[in-house]
C-alpha cells in the first residue's frame, strides 16, 4: 500500500509540474502548420487552418471530396505553396508529413498519395500508409507506435478517424480516440488533420465521435458539393483563432484538386455559402 501511495505521489507531482501554466508569463502563439489567406489591416498575418500542438477536422457527406481537400493540404504542406493551392500555404521547415488512409484499398490509396508526389515531386519526408486491412484497434495501436518512434513529424493526415474505433456512437470509444489526438498533438508538437462524415441534411459530424471532435478541435471545416459536381465549397465552421474565408476548389481533368481564385458566379451562392 505504501509503495502504491509513493507511485501515485510521484505521478501526480510530475503532472503538477508538467501542466502548470504561469499566467504572468509571456506565451507566444503556436506556430502555424497550414494557413489559408491573411488577416486584414496594416500588419496582415497568415490565418491558420491548423497550428502545431493542435488537431483539426474536415466534415462532409459521403463522396463530397474530403480526400481531395486533404490532398490540397498535403500539397501545400510539402511544397509551401503551389499553383494548385492558391491562398493555402504550408510551413514545413524540413518536417515530415505522415498520411494514413484507413478505408481504401492499396490501388485507390496509392492514387491519392500520387496526387501529392505528382504535384510536389518525390520526397522521403512524405510517408504514406494504407491501413484498410487491419482492425480498428490494430490501426490505433500502430499509429500510436509509429508516431512515437518517428522523428521530425510536422503534419499528420488520418483519413478517416472513424476507422480507429468500432462504433462512432460509443461514448467511451469516442472519448478514447479524441484523447489520443490530444495526446499525440501535445506531446509530439504536431498538427493532425482528419476527416469524418456529416449526418445527412445536417451540419453535424457523425455520432458521439463528431460531437467530441467539435468540442476539442482547433478548426472545424465543412465541405459541400456545388451543382457543378467537380467543384466543392469549403467553409470554416468553427475556429479557436481567426476563421479563414470561404473558398472553392475543383477537381480538374487530370483528377487533381485545384483551388479556384474565386467562387464561380454561376454557383448558387445563397445555397452554398450558408454552410
Amino acid at each position: 500500500m505504501n509503495q502504491l501511495k509513493i507511485d501515485y505521489e510521484t505521478k501526480y507531482k510530475r503532472i503538477l509540474e508538467d501542466s502548470y501554466v504561469d499566467p504572468k508569463a509571456n506565451v507566444s502563439l503556436p506556430p502555424i502548420a497550414v494557413s489559408f489567406g491573411c488577416s486584414s489591416g496594416a500588419n496582415p498575418v497568415p490565418i491558420g487552418i491548423g497550428s502545431y500542438g493542435n488537431f483539426s477536422f474536415v466534415q462532409a457527406p459521403p463522396k463530397s471530396k474530403k480526400t481531395f481537400f486533404l490532398s490540397l493540404m498535403a500539397m501545400a504542406y510539402m511544397a509551401g505553396e503551389t499553383n494548385r493551392t492558391t491562398g493555402m500555404k504550408g510551413y514545413r521547415e524540413g518536417k515530415k508529413l505522415i498520411h494514413y488512409d484507413t478505408e481504401q484499398g492499396r490501388f485507390h490509396a496509392h492514387r491519392v498519395f500520387r496526387r501529392v508526389t505528382d504535384t510536389c515531386g518525390q520526397s522521403g519526408d512524405y510517408l504514406t500508409y494504407a491501413l484498410r486491412q487491419y482492425s480498428p484497434m490494430e490501426r490505433l495501436d500502430f499509429i500510436d507506435w509509429h508516431l512515437n518512434t518517428t522523428d521530425d513529424i510536422g503534419l499528420v493526415i488520418i483519413d478517416g478517424i472513424v476507422d480507429l474505433m468500432l462504433d462512432s456512437n460509443d461514448l467511451k470509444e469516442s472519448s478514447k480516440v479524441v484523447q489520443y489526438l490530444m495526446k499525440w498533438t501535445q506531446e509530439l508538437n504536431i498538427h493532425i488533420i482528419t476527416a469524418i462524415h456529416s449526418n445527412w441534411n445536417s451540419e453535424k459530424p457523425t455520432g458521439h465521435l463528431g460531437s467530441f471532435l467539435e468540442k476539442k478541435a482547433e478548426t472545424q471545416i465543412a465541405l459541400e458539393l456545388s451543382d457543378q459536381k467537380n467543384i466543392a465549397i469549403v467553409k470554416c465552421m468553427r475556429s479557436r483563432g481567426f476563421p479563414f474565408d470561404k473558398f472553392a476548389f475543383e477537381v480538374d481533368q487530370e483528377g487533381l484538386p485545384n483551388i479556384l481564385e474565386s467562387i464561380p458566379e454561376e454557383i448558387d451562392k445563397d445555397k452554398y455559402l450558408r454552410i
